[in-house]
């Protein structure tokens, strides 16, 4: 079969061909028809001291289960996080990070909704929004943002901001539903909002939270780091919460099938849509890993072997 690799910071990233591995005890083997390229993991290939393999999010058949395995067997469409070479036909997915795919369901639409939208769903219940209420969305034309835009409407949100980094970016983000829609760089991000979720990080954290009205409530849930004086907190009550999907994984897994569950429920509603910015082949890898880099995505990349 053949298998993405990296083996130094930066890259390049190549194609190798690899047997097709066995499943281990509680272990999935999936043929894969679609993979969701992640910021983490282009990150992974850009900052990481050491290479490793390139996971992602996968949706395809299971050919083959391990021992233990209870919930699926072959022939099952599924989906899920797989934390190991995921930049292949074949890849192992441990079963407790699987879940069905619906009849009728495209592999692309699994890959582009249900990872980035547990994200978005888990940061949404961390920022505890009320009905009627304001929200902010950093990232919001990227794969999980822009769930996030839909979700927060879903929520009962009054009003939904879109922040993006292009305004090229900004009529996507407005057929989504956001009602207005402001680029980093302005110096105001208009009239304050109740809570905001925030993909980006670094010195983003600042003006996102200078858009929060007092009391308002910032959900980080990105990569990107960053620092929050503590003044900026007291003089308008405001707080941050940061958010961790894997938490909840583990801690409370029949919450987070409930959100699966709550996921394709909307998406057969019609009521949100995963959009895929572009599909490439195993060998444009690099390129696909580039549209993420560029901050040219308008919702998910993904790569189809």
């Amino acid at each position: 079969m053949r298998r993405v690799r990296c083996e130094s910071r930066g890259g390049p990233l190549f194609v190798e061909e690899t047997p097709v591995p066995e499943p281990g005890p509680g272990e999935l083997l999936v043929r894969a028809e679609a993979i969701g390229v992640t910021l983490p993991v282009v990150r992974k290939v850009t900052e990481a001291a050491e290479p490793g393999p390139l996971g992602g999010e996968i949706a395809g058949e299971v050919r083959a289960v391990g021992e233990g395995v209870t919930r699926f067997d072959t022939g099952d469409r599924v989906t899920g996080l797989c934390v190991g070479h995921g930049y292949a036909d074949f890849a192992l997915l441990h079963e407790a990070m699987a879940s069905p795919v619906p009849a009728g369901a495209r592999a692309v639409d699994a890959v582009a909704l249900v990872r980035g939208g547990l994200v978005a769903l888990g940061a949404l219940a961390a920022a505890r929004p009320e009905p009627g209420e304001t929200a902010l969305v950093t990232a919001a034309a990227s794969g999980v943002g822009h769930l996030a835009v839909q979700l927060a409407r879903t929520r009962g949100a009054g009003r939904v901001v879109g922040a993006v980094s292009d305004p090229a970016k900004a009529d996507f983000v407005r057929g989504l539903g956001a009602d207005h829609v402001v680029t980093y760089g302005e110096d105001s991000w208009g009239a304050p909002v109740d809570y905001a979720l925030d993909a980006v990080g670094g010195e983003l954290l600042t003006p996102a939270l200078g858009a929060l009205a007092p009391g308002g409530r910032l959900v980080a849930y990105s990569s990107g780091g960053g620092t929050v004086r503590a003044y900026d907190l007291l003089v308008g009550a405001k707080s941050v919460i940061g958010y961790q999907t894997a938490r909840i994984a583990r801690g409370k897994p029949e919450l987070y099938e409930r959100w699966r569950e709550e996921l394709w429920r909307l998406f057969a509603a019609g009521e949100i849509e995963p959009v895929v910015h572009g599909e490439f082949t195993l060998a444009d890898a690099a390129k696909a890993h580039g549209e993420i880099e560029a901050r040219v995505n308008r919702g998910k990349v993904v790569l189809i072997p």
